[in-house]
């Protein structure tokens, strides 16, 4: 089975790893999200929900740390600040729900949640909103999204769409949002055990994963002078429903004993 690599990785596996990453990446340096949207249901199909998420937080949390040096001029740092605190009341309960649920059901959530939320914000017409407290909804959605399925996007999507967020504030500001994510992630899933590093594959394919970053962030910056931010978008959106739709199917499978 996919999900099942403890030591052994198969070089094609290694290889549709890699270009998620790269892809992501490029896509998040184009747009300001991608690498979890992408990254989050390959990497769950490929190591299972459990080890691909967490792996997608530690590579959510590398590519946001380069791809914010790159644009940090843009950062709206007042509104990280507002979104930022909320982050780890959404993480706990996110990293309680890994921990209580077994793999077909976890794939069936995470499959659901991406296709919900995009879908979401694609088709329902978000009102204007301002203040604390949507900033403080906001951060723990993503907080949740992030520990749970490895994707916040969608969430600060819809926060940005509500308050009329500029995009290219948007897109730098959603890097260190990513990051705190990222890293909150990690450590509340391992703390509570709900997602231990024993899981995850051997370092040496962890170290080729993240490494993907920096080659994705050297080729985003030549294709953000080309493509526009929707039009990443829209690729985002096409990847990760695929992904989303696989993911959701095996999940289902197991469920009713076909996998």
């Amino acid at each position: 089975m996919l999900f099942s690599m403890p030591v052994d990785v198969a070089p094609l596996l290694l290889i549709v790893a890699a270009a998620a990453v790269i892809l992501g990446t490029v896509l998040q340096r184009v747009s300001g999200m991608g690498v979890g949207l992408v990254v989050a249901p390959t990497l769950a199909l490929l190591l299972g929900p459990v080890a691909g998420v967490l792996l997608t937080n530690l590579t959510t949390t590398v590519s946001a740390v380069l791809i914010g040096i790159t644009l940090r001029h843009d950062i709206d740092w007042q509104r990280y600040v507002r979104l930022a605190p909320l982050i780890v009341v959404g993480s706990v309960p996110g990293a309680l729900l890994v921990g209580a649920a077994d793999r077909s059901w976890l794939e069936v959530i995470i499959g659901t949640a991406l296709i919900g939320t995009l879908l979401m914000t694609a088709l329902v017409r978000i009102p204007p909103v301002s203040g604390a407290v949507p900033a403080a909804m906001a951060g723990t959605a993503g907080g949740f999204l992030n520990t749970a399925v490895g994707v916040a996007a969608p969430a600060m999507l819809v926060y940005a769409q509500a308050t009329n967020w500029q995009q290219r504030s948007f897109a730098a500001t959603l890097q260190p949002i990513f990051f705190t994510m990222g890293l909150t992630s990690v450590i509340t899933k391992v703390g509570l055990g709900a997602a231990p590093i024993s899981g995850l594959p051997p370092l040496p394919v962890i170290g080729l994963v993240v490494a993907m970053v920096p080659i994705g962030l050297l080729v985003g910056g030549l294709v953000a002078r080309r493509v526009t931010a929707e039009a990443g978008r829209k690729v985002a959106v096409v990847v990760v429903t695929a992904g989303a739709l696989l993911l959701l199917a095996r999940g289902v499978g197991g469920m009713a004993g076909v996998f």
